[in-house]
């Protein structure tokens, strides 16, 4: 086990970044769920949503990341980790999965898991790809 004496800390205004970016991105992912609320056996739209948009916005971002000369060394913490982190959910989503699940509602359950998986994936390779071919 390493020494904790030895192990690099993170500097400071990294950690900030990413809190305050964690902080916007939960209160966004709150609105949407406030905006799209469900009842337990319905499929969970503002969920699904968040962790959709938030694949193709963390797609986008890598996109410019990758693209850019030389991206603010906070860039990344803040949008990636920070709100794209605290907006996104992968535990509500499991959550949610089970309670359909375990209630009586095995095939939205079913259907919830492999769209949310298939859509997000769509969504981090759409996002990337327009991205990139519009920085061009």
């Amino acid at each position: 086990m390493a020494d904790p004496a030895s192990v690099p800390r993170p500097p400071w205004d990294v950690l900030a970044a990413i809190g305050a970016g964690g902080a916007l991105g939960s209160l966004a992912r709150y609105g949407l769920s406030a905006v799209l609320p469900h009842s337990p056996d319905q499929f969970p739209l503002s969920t699904f949503a968040t962790n959709v948009s938030g694949c193709l916005l963390i797609g986008v971002l890598m996109a410019v990341v990758t693209g850019a000369a030389q991206p603010h060394r906070l860039l990344r913490p803040f949008l990636g980790v920070g709100i794209l982190g605290g907006y996104t959910t992968f535990s509500t989503y499991a959550t949610e999965t089970l309670d359909l699940v375990t209630t009586g509602h095995p095939f939205t359950g079913l259907s919830y898991a492999l769209g949310t998986v298939a859509a997000a994936l769509v969504a981090v390779y759409a996002g990337h790809e327009i991205t990139r071919s519009v920085m061009k």
